[in-house]
Order: C-alpha cells, then sequence, then structure tokens
C-alpha cells in the first residue's frame, strides 16, 4: 500500500506538470507560426495559404480552442508525437531531443559521477583527518563553487583555448568530420571537446560534496559505534571506510540519485557558452525562437526524469528504513 501510495502521488505530480508544460509557453509573447514564417520569407515570397498550413501544423489554428489544444496535446503525448520544431523546422522534436540528449548524458552524467566520486573520498579523507592540510583546502573548493558558471567557463577559454590553443573554443566535436559515430576518432574528438565543459561542472560542483561528506564524516566519528569499532582493534582503514564513511555518505547519496534527475536538463549556462549541442543549449534555442513543441518535449524529459529519481530514491528510503513506511 505504502509503494502504490507513492506511484500514485507520482503519477499525479506527473500530470499537473505535463499540464503547466502545455500552458506556461503559450503565456510567452510571441507566436511560433511568425517564427516559421519568419525563417521561410528569408528564401522568397511566402503564399498566404501558407500560414494556414503551418497553423494546422502546429496546432495553433485561430479556430482551435485553447482546451482543444490541450487534449489533443495529451493525445499526442500518448501516441509518441512531440509535434514538429520550429527551431529545426521541419524536422520532428522527438528526432531534436534524440540527438541533443546523448551529449547531455555523457558530458553532464559523466561530470557530475565524477564530481561525486572525488567529494566522496576526499571529503571522507578530510573528515578522518581534521585539521590536515587537506582539511584546509576545503574553503578554496567552497570559493570555486560560488563563481558563476559562466564567468569560470570564459576564463578556460580565455586562457586555455584563446591563448595556450589546447583546447577547441566551441562545439561537441569537428564538424568537419562525416558525421557521429562510435569509433575511436569520433570519440576521441568528443572528450576532447568536451574536457573544459566537464572541468568547468566538475570544479563548480566539487565544493558541495567534499564540505558535505566531510562534516556527516566528522559527526559520525563521534558515534558510539565508531568507539566500539576501535576498542575491537579494527585497523584504522577498515573503520574509516566500513563503519565511518559508509554510514556518512548515505545522504550524499539520496542527494546523487536525485542530481541524476537533473543531469537531463543540462547545463543551460556551460553548454551555451561552449554552444554544446546538448540539452541545455537546445532549451535555449526553443525559448529563443518561441518554439512552443520544443520547449514542452524538453520539458516533458527533465520532468519525467527528475520524478523517475525522486521515486526511486523514496522507494530505497522506504527499503532501507522501514519507519518512513510507517509514518506515511
Amino acid at each position: 500500500m505504502h509503494f502504490l501510495r507513492k506511484i500514485g502521488f507520482y503519477l499525479v505530480a506527473l500530470w499537473a506538470a505535463v499540464t503547466l508544460n502545455f500552458f506556461i509557453p503559450r503565456a510567452l509573447p510571441g507566436s511560433p507560426v511568425d517564427a516559421v514564417l519568419a525563417k521561410l520569407a528569408l528564401r522568397g515570397p511566402v503564399d498566404p495559404s501558407t500560414r494556414e498550413a503551418i497553423e494546422v501544423m502546429l496546432g495553433a489554428d485561430d479556430d482551435t480552442s485553447l482546451f482543444e489544444e490541450y487534449f489533443a496535446y495529451l493525445a499526442g503525448l500518448f501516441r509518441g508525437d512531440l509535434g514538429i520544431s520550429v527551431t529545426y523546422f521541419p524536422t520532428p522534436v522527438s528526432q531534436v531531443v534524440g540527438q541533443s540528449l546523448p551529449w547531455t548524458l555523457v558530458l553532464v552524467g559523466l561530470a557530475t559521477t565524477i564530481t561525486f566520486v572525488i567529494g566522496m573520498v576526499l571529503g571522507t579523507v578530510a573528515g578522518w583527518k581534521r585539521g590536515t592540510w587537506l582539511d584546509s583546502l576545503i574553503p578554496a573548493t567552497t570559493i570555486l563553487q560560488a563563481v558563476p558558471y559562466f564567468w569560470l567557463a570564459l576564463l578556460f577559454i580565455y586562457v586555455l583555448s584563446v591563448n595556450m590553443g589546447l583546447f577547441p573554443i566551441a562545439g561537441g566535436y569537428d564538424y568537419t568530420l562525416v558525421r557521429p559515430a562510435l569509433d575511436y576518432p569520433f570519440l576521441s574528438n568528443a572528450v576532447y571537446y568536451g574536457f573544459l565543459p566537464a572541468l568547468t561542472i566538475v570544479l563548480s560542483s566539487l565544493g558541495g560534496w567534499l564540505l558535505g561528506m566531510r562534516n556527516m564524516m566528522v559527526s559520525t566519528l563521534s558515534e558510539d559505534y565508531i568507539l566500539t569499532a576501535e576498542a575491537k582493534g579494527l585497523s584504522p582503514r577498515r573503520v574509516m571506510i566500513m563503519y565511518a564513511a559508509r554510514n556518512a555518505m548515505l545522504p550524499s547519496v539520496s542527494g546523487f540519485a536525485i542530481s541524476l534527475g537533473f543531469v537531463v536538463s543540462g547545463s543551460i549556462v556551460v553548454e551555451t557558452v561552449f554552444s554544446y549541442p546538448g540539452v541545455g543549449y537546445t532549451m535555449l534555442q526553443a525559448v529563443q525562437n518561441n518554439d512552443y513543441s520544443l520547449m514542452q518535449g524538453l520539458f516533458l524529459i527533465i520532468t519525467v526524469s527528475v520524478l523517475a529519481a525522486n521515486l526511486v530514491v523514496d522507494l530505497l528510503y522506504g527499503v532501507i528504513d522501514p519507519r518512513t513506511r510507517a509514518r506515511s
């Protein structure tokens, strides 16, 4: 019954998010039909009947009420039809999302995982050896976390790309390549282009994980079971890893699971600065072009990912700590 209540709650939250996802973009000024016509006008005169055809295709017909568009939108979701993108007209939204999502999952997903692992390891050592040189480095990492993403990204571009020429200024890969492929030349090129964006994310996020783990270690070391383990004559390494770190990292693990849900949304600022072809950069293009369909498709993917991550964490807590089921 506990699990059914949780799943029912998240289904309601999903419906509310989908509903807001439909109505909020339509409150923005401008029209996606005008955006498409403006692009077509660059190629030559546009026939008046073209506007009517585009309105029907985008579901923005003046004869159709807002609620009729809403129910048509829900029906399209059940069919897997997310509409046509204005920004990348006439490409379907599902294809645009499918092209940008892997870039964000690889870049932000790997960067988040690397940051979490480094933060847990350094936080464990810093909490175990309080007052050492490693412990004194924590304020420097928190200062980096306070630095805006875009400033740090621009600094890396200026120093490492413009002045030293070590890394490319922008892009996700060398566009002289024929097409993306899962082979060594392309993958190595993608890693080369993605190094600076990943470095920006890691340095900007490391301080929070490190400080949180360090403080939890300090708190855990004062528990009675740590004293008991030391009194048994266990090695300091085993006490640190199996007793202290294992319990201290539980809150961080739940936070890491939730942060993975936000990986799909990408890092809009970092992807924009580096013109990285991920979800964040695509979302910015959709907003600038009043691309309702693309915005709705991206927001839907982000919403489902965040809700799924929260649901998994919620259910895991119910399994790990039965007291949470009793209180709910």
